[in-house]
């Protein structure tokens, strides 16, 4: 649907991971330097007078990283185990185990010293972490200081898939402590059955994950995937042409459409929803002086409209109807006009049952003089007598990002799907998209691409597809710069930018956050790209599925917010 203020995000066209310490626990060393193997007195000694070390934070209502002493079932490192070196001539082997008399001392030595130990112990910890890697970090969500575990995250390994789809390298789990939560803003009832995922985009590392492997409806955000597939199908110039050329009976021409819904019957000059729209008017002339110059042409009285570019049905049949009616989404024709909006400067507005008629109609209108308008379709090498363009697919891209426009989208998916080869239809467009992503080298497994705009249920994305075409959106890869300048940005642009998005404390992103937002009836989403208040680039995509209310969108901005003030320090737990 249409993304418009005010509105609905409808559109104005409208896991278990792996854990990073492993195995390794039964033969790393611990912090005073006993080796997995030591005597099993010293291990209940340690036991028993273990303390933790804490590693303060600078601020009180920051979450506190410990570090848990050596203990039977806590992993004691998580860097790979070394080969010690062997021992020089007359040294002591620093794994023996001591005897009996000398475990007594060492542990009552131990319960005396159990302050100084366990700072000592802290800082070999820390040592062994990786050079300073463990640091505190405010938590965002939860001010009571909790336990900081290696982030649980999940490591997706793509196989290859009969189709010969390509498979991306192995996600990057998360390999340090990271202390800052989003738990408690995670836990908002409003985002109702929430699915997310977001990355480190200089790095890879999957920092967050609650179902991101899942495929499921990504609303508007499908608008991204059609984007990237035209831009690298289509290019980021080419435009659709709108042609007429000389009918097979005398005194008629045929109106051809090739597919841009963007075409104007306003007076030339006009600004429409579209802009660099070409205009029927304009169209007319060029006819009227092209008929004009051959005088062996009897008067023109008959108008024939060809709409065969687009094939099979006009309306998805997964879409509610309510859509056209609300004025979010046309049928979809490869001959239209102003998005078959009743009003052609209106983003929102009815759209009828017969766009082909009403450019017929308006088509009409401007050459004169027609008495008869039917269906039809043009002789093969018939003279051309005039044509104009559409804007282009970067132009159009933008439009179907920034307001989240339907029509457009759908257009673009069509194309995309008649220039792979895949077929001119509704069924085509999941062949044509997907091949058309495939240059991203992002495995598409799992995928099903139903529409271009997004508006029906049955399509299904995992938010860890879209965290990782973000990360290359973001490095401009190929064509996709003009996908990232196309977003809305919190605060500044776009659907992004409507007062019930990213105000009160989630305005503190403002500017930091650019994401395609979406909204069908059965869920809210945003998925983009998050320059962090530490300075990081994360991509991200939050799904809040499931019989949610337009407050939805707040606790999805809210989440945001808890990822772009965490940063690369963002916790998993």
């Amino acid at each position: 649907m249409t993304e418009t203020p005010k509105q609905p995000d409808h559109e104005p066209e409208g896991s278990d991971a792996e854990d990073a310490i492993a195995a390794s626990e039964a033969t790393a060393p611990d912090a005073t330097g006993a080796g997995a193997g030591a005597d099993a007195d010293a291990d209940a000694d340690a036991d028993a007078d273990a303390e933790t070390s804490v590693v303060p934070v600078a601020d009180a209502d920051a979450e506190t990283s410990v570090l848990p002493a050596a203990d039977a079932e806590a992993p004691t490192s998580v860097l790979p185990e070394a080969s010690a070196p062997p021992a020089a001539p007359g040294e002591a082997d620093a794994s023996a185990t001591p005897a009996p008399g000398a475990r007594s001392r060492l542990a009552a030595f131990a319960r005396r010293r159990r302050v100084p130990l366990a700072i000592v112990g802290g800082m070999l910890a820390f040592a062994l972490l990786g050079t300073g890697a463990v640091f505190a970090g405010a938590s965002v969500a939860a001010p009571a200081p909790t336990v900081a575990a290696v982030a649980d995250v999940e490591t997706e390994t793509a196989t290859p898939t009969p189709t010969g789809r390509a498979t991306p390298a192995a996600a990057v789990a998360a390999g340090r402590i990271r202390t800052c939560s989003v738990a408690d803003r995670a836990a908002d009832g409003r985002l109702g059955a929430m699915q997310a995922q977001v990355v480190n985009a200089a790095t890879g590392e999957v920092l967050y994950d609650r179902g991101g492997t899942q495929p499921s409806r990504t609303a508007s955000v499908m608008k991204v995937l059609t984007s990237a597939a035209a831009l690298n199908v289509l290019g980021p110039d080419y435009r659709a042409t709108t042609t007429v050329v000389k009918g097979s009976e005398p005194g008629s021409v045929v109106l051809v459409g090739g597919g841009d819904v963007t075409l104007s019957r306003t007076p030339s000059g006009t600004q429409t929803v579209y802009p660099g729209a070409a205009h029927l008017d304009d169209l007319a002339a060029q006819v009227r002086a092209a008929w004009a110059a051959d005088p062996s042409n009897p008067p023109l009285t008959k108008l024939i409209l060809d709409a065969s570019y687009f094939g099979g049905d006009e309306w998805q049949a997964s879409w509610d109807t309510v859509e056209r009616e609300d004025g979010y989404m046309p049928n979809i024709a490869a001959l239209m006009v102003d998005g078959d909006r009743d009003n052609p400067a209106k983003e929102t507005s009815w759209r009828s049952t017969d766009p082909i008629g009403r450019a017929g109609d308006a088509f009409a209108s401007a050459l004169g003089g027609i008495s008869s308008v039917e269906r039809g379709t043009a002789s093969a090498g018939a003279a051309q007598l005039g044509q104009v363009s559409s804007p282009t697919v970067a132009q159009l891209v933008d439009k179907a990002l920034v307001v989240s426009d339907n029509t457009v989208a759908e257009m673009l998916a069509r194309l995309v799907a008649i220039k792979t080869g895949s077929g001119n239809t509704f069924d085509a467009i999941n062949a044509g998209v997907l091949q058309g992503l495939g240059a991203y080298g992002i495995d598409t497994a799992g995928i099903q691409v139903v529409d271009g705009s997004g508006l029906s249920d049955f399509n299904a994305v995992p938010p860890s597809y879209l965290t990782r075409l973000f990360v290359k959106i973001n490095a401009r890869e190929g064509n996709l710069g003009a996908l990232m300048d196309g977003l809305p940005v919190s605060g500044q642009r776009g659907s992004l930018s409507y007062s019930d998005r990213f105000s009160g404390d989630n305005a503190v992103a403002d500017g930091a956050v650019s994401a395609k937002t979406g909204w069908i009836n059965t869920g809210y989403t945003l998925s983009g790209v998050i320059r962090a208040q530490d300075g990081s680039t994360l991509t991200f995509a939050i799904y809040a599925l499931g019989d949610v209310s337009d407050d939805a969108k707040q606790a999805i901005d809210t989440l945001t917010t808890g990822f772009f003030l965490c940063g690369d320090n963002l916790s998993n737990q």
